[in-house]
């Protein structure tokens, strides 16, 4: 589905730099997706949260050969109960876990502003809650606004 082949680093023109801003992943590279159209260069790989550590992500998920301290990546939501509406955010090693207040992603064409979406930044814990180990991996998730998973 997303850019490249099987896992591991995705060839790119030398010198490319991915660094979409906060509208361009959601407006652009999100929206496409969950519409099923055409991304120009589909860099973006499509991995399963619930199965990857998070230091297992950066090398599934490269883009080029330079440095990268950022990845980004498709992954569906896995509910943490058939019929529930909770998230599972649980891997092998320990947890995701919601810190702050979610923030509002606007779109701006010609001077008018429109909230396309919004982001939660999630904090990795190692163990079980509610008695897992704070670490230093951050991850933004993002979310379009139910109106804009089909506009064109």
């Amino acid at each position: 589905m997303a850019g490249g082949s099987g896992g591991g680093q995705l060839s790119v023109p030398p010198g490319f730099r991915f660094h979409p801003t906060e509208e361009e992943l959601l407006y652009y590279y999100l929206r496409k997706k969950v519409s099923y159209e055409a991304i120009d260069l589909d860099v973006i790989r499509e991995v399963d949260l619930n199965k990857l550590e998070p230091w297992d992500l950066k090398e599934k998920c490269r883009i080029g050969t330079g440095p990268q301290n950022e990845w980004y990546f498709f992954s569906h939501k896995d509910k943490k109960y058939p019929t529930g509406t909770r998230t599972n955010r649980a891997t092998a090693a320990g947890f995701w876990k919601a810190t702050g207040r979610d923030k509002a992603i606007h779109f701006t064409s010609n001077d008018h502003s429109q909230r396309i979406g919004m982001r939660k930044t999630l904090v990795f814990y190692t163990g079980r809650a509610p008695h897992g180990h704070k670490t230093d991996w951050i991850m933004h998730e993002y979310r379009l606004d139910d109106d804009q998973h089909h506009h064109n």
